[in-house]
């Protein structure tokens, strides 16, 4: 059976109600409901996401095993780097002013997660996200060498091509992830990091750019997440 595109892994927060045609009933311009702020209140993260299916799915876990201590909300926009960081931008300055007018909360940390590859505008999507206070998880070449990080090393150049058919190798499935994948990734999260971590040291001792392909800083959201 062919599935819905517009579907959404179960547990995965959407920021707006769909429509049966897939568009949205209620447009959501400043982030998820909020709650008013007291002491036992989640943690709450939004997530820009570039694709609508990958990201999300590979973050259903992690928003399961925390969900007592944090919320973590999908924003329906998906774009390339800039378009995404834009939206973030503007969502955390609409909830800021909401918030000063006694109306909800803002996110803790609003975030982006984008690939590098063939995508235009990066380095300025970068700076504008740290100029705003917008945290990033950004994969060069793409997210699938992020997945290949959690089962072997990667130390040389590899294209997004090669990365995505690795991965999916690796997982034993493509972009739509399975609960086998979803679970083999969770699990194998510190394996990843430490390999991510030693990408970055080695660009580091060679004098590469930072985000040198390859490296990926999705585990930085994970480190967060289980903060």
């Amino acid at each position: 059976m062919r599935s819905n595109p517009n579907s959404l892994p179960p547990g995965i927060c959407r920021c707006c109600r769909i429509r049966s045609s897939g568009r949205p009933l209620t447009a959501r311009p400043t982030g998820a409901p909020r709650r008013p702020r007291n002491d036992r209140a989640r943690r709450e993260i939004l997530v820009f996401t570039e694709g609508a299916r990958t990201e999300e799915g590979y973050l259903l876990p992690w928003r399961r095993e925390f969900r007592d201590r944090l919320l973590i909300s999908v924003d329906p926009f998906h774009g390339v780097p800039m378009s995404l960081v834009n939206e973030a931008v503007k969502t955390k300055k609409d909830e800021l002013r909401d918030q000063r007018r006694g109306r909800g909360r803002a996110h803790d940390e609003i975030w982006c997660m984008f690939d590098i590859d063939a995508n235009p505008n990066v380095r300025e999507a970068i700076q504008k996200a740290e100029d705003n206070g917008i945290y990033l998880a950004i994969s060069n070449p793409c997210v699938e060498l992020w997945f290949i990080l959690h089962f072997e090393d990667k130390t040389s150049f590899i294209s997004r091509q090669d990365a995505q058919s690795r991965s999916s190798e690796l997982l034993g499935c493509g972009k739509n992830l399975s609960r086998r994948a979803m679970d083999l990734l969770f699990d194998r999260f510190e394996d990843a990091r430490q390999r991510a971590r030693s990408l970055d040291i080695k660009h580091e001792g060679d004098g590469s750019r930072p985000g040198t392909n390859p490296s990926s800083g999705v585990w930085k959201l994970i480190e967060s997440i289980k903060q």
